[in-house]
Parts: structure tokens; C-alpha cells; sequence
């Protein structure tokens, strides 16, 4: 079924996957980004692009409303420059605030336009601490900190309010692994639950017509985290791979 959606983040990594596997699908795809280089790039990916910053809760709710998106997928982050090791809580602090007031922002953009389901990027290395592997249900490390107190409490778990604790749309969130594979920090599996990017793009594709409300571990199996529930609800595939890049 031919879909409206609107793509928060959409020059980002996974951006880069899921523009081909949402145009072949022959959905119509605005795309926001917050520069002219990256509106230029989504033209050419035959992507509506609109240039708007998504800590403008104004702007950014009249460029949802003006797409008129059924779907509006949220594959926002902030570390596009890396992580300092000689100042990790920086960009930490940085990322989580984009998590916090962009997805709040995001989330009022799609009620006001009337949007039927919202797919938001988590991650999957944020439960508390217990026995392997990590279940959907399991809590997420409110406890932590340091940096990761900053990474969870304060960017995660927001985020992932924003989305599920409502009834204005379909809220799903996917909580990634650690992406690997063109355009990421690492060419090959690492950490303790890998994802492709490609693979990582296909579990929001299939969210926009599969799913029911709530959260997805998205990641390679045998790691840190089940993820019986994205083959089962979204048929999702780790293996997934676009086609010019197998």
C-alpha cells in the first residue's frame, strides 16, 4: 500500500538505507534535514526534502503538517562527529538532549498532523543490568551513571516516552544494536548486539505496515538481546542487505 511518510534524519546512516527501500516500495517521502548540502542530496534520491531544525517545535510541526505524513519515522541523532574519548559526556549530553526535546517535538508534530504511527530509533544497549540475553520487557538502567545515566535517563527514556505514552497514533520503537557496515564506525560486527545498517533499515521499513504498538530489539541473533518479537510481528530479517551492497 502506498504510504506518506515523513523521515526525520533522513541524510542520516540509516537514512541512506531506508530512502531506497521506501521509494522502491513507491511510498512518497518527505525528508527533513537541517542543512541545503543534505536538502540537495534528497532531491536527488527523489525525496521531498524540507530544511527545517527539529529543536524549532514550530517550524517542525508546520513541516509535518504541511507533508501530511501517514507514517512519520524518527532516525534522529546527534553524533555524526563521533564521541571525544577526552570528553565523552559532551557529545553524550548533546545526543540525549536531541532525543529528549526533538522526539517531544517530533511526537507533537505528528499528533497535530493527524499521523497514524510514529517508528522511532532506541537502542539496545541501555537494560539494567541481569542474566543474558535482554528481553523487551526488561528495564531500562534508570540506576546508571556518568555518561550513561546521561545516555539513558536522560535521552532514552524520554524518548521512548514520547512515542509509547499516548494515544494520538501507533507509537514503535526500535531499539537498535550497535550498527556496523557502510557509513557507521565499524565495517564488521562489534559490541554486544551487532546490527547492519541495511538490516537496521529494514525493521522501520516493515514498522510502517507491521507491528503493533510498543518496542522491537533489532539486532543479530545469538547476542545480548532476544529478538523473537521483530521476526515474529514484523518479519523482520537480520541478514537483510540491499542489493547494490551484497
Amino acid at each position: 500500500m502506498t504510504t506518506s511518510v515523513f523521515l526525520a534524519g533522513a541524510t542520516g546512516v540509516i537514512g541512506h538505507s531506508l530512502i531506497p527501500l521506501l521509494r522502491a516500495a513507491g511510498h512518497t517521502v518527505t525528508g527533513a534535514t537541517r542543512t541545503s548540502g543534505g536538502e540537495a542530496r534528497l532531491k536527488a534520491q527523489g525525496v521531498n526534502p524540507v530544511v527545517v531544525d527539529v529543536f524549532d517545535r514550530d517550524a517542525l510541526e508546520r513541516a509535518v503538517v504541511t507533508a501530511e505524513p501517514d507514517v512519520v519515522i524518527h532516525q534522529l541523532t546527534d553524533l555524526a562527529g563521533g564521541i571525544d574519548p577526552q570528553s565523552p559526556e559532551k557529545a553524550t549530553k548533546r545526543n540525549a538532549h536531541l532525543r529528549r526535546e526533538g522526539t517531544a517535538n517530533l511526537a507533537a508534530a505528528a499528533r497535530a498532523a493527524g499521523t497514524k504511527r510514529l517508528i522511532a530509533q532506541s537502542i539496545a544497549w541501555a537494560y539494567a543490568p541481569k542474566d543474558l540475553p535482554f528481553l523487551e520487557d526488561d528495564p531500562l538502567d534508570i540506576h546508571a551513571e556518568g555518561t550513561r545515566a546521561i545516555s539513558v535517563s536522560e535521552g532514552v527514556v524520554p524518548l521512548e516516552n514520547a512515542v509509547l505514552k499516548q494515544d494520538a497514533f501507533i507509537g514503535i520503537v526500535l531499539r537498535y544494536g550497535q550498527l556496523y557496515g557502510t557509513g557507521t564506525w565499524s565495517a564488521e560486527p562489534t559490541g554486544s548486539a551487532p546490527v547492519h545498517v541495511d538490516a537496521a533499515a529494514y525493521a522501520a521499513f516493515l514498522a510502517i505496515d507491521h507491528g503493533r504498538a510498543g518496542v522491537y530489539n533489532i539486532a543479530e541473533p545469538g547476542g545480548a538481546v532476544t529478538i523473537d518479537k521483530a521476526l515474529a510481528d514484523l518479519g523482520w530479517r537480520p541478514d537483510f542487505r540491499l542489493a547494490e551492497r551484497s
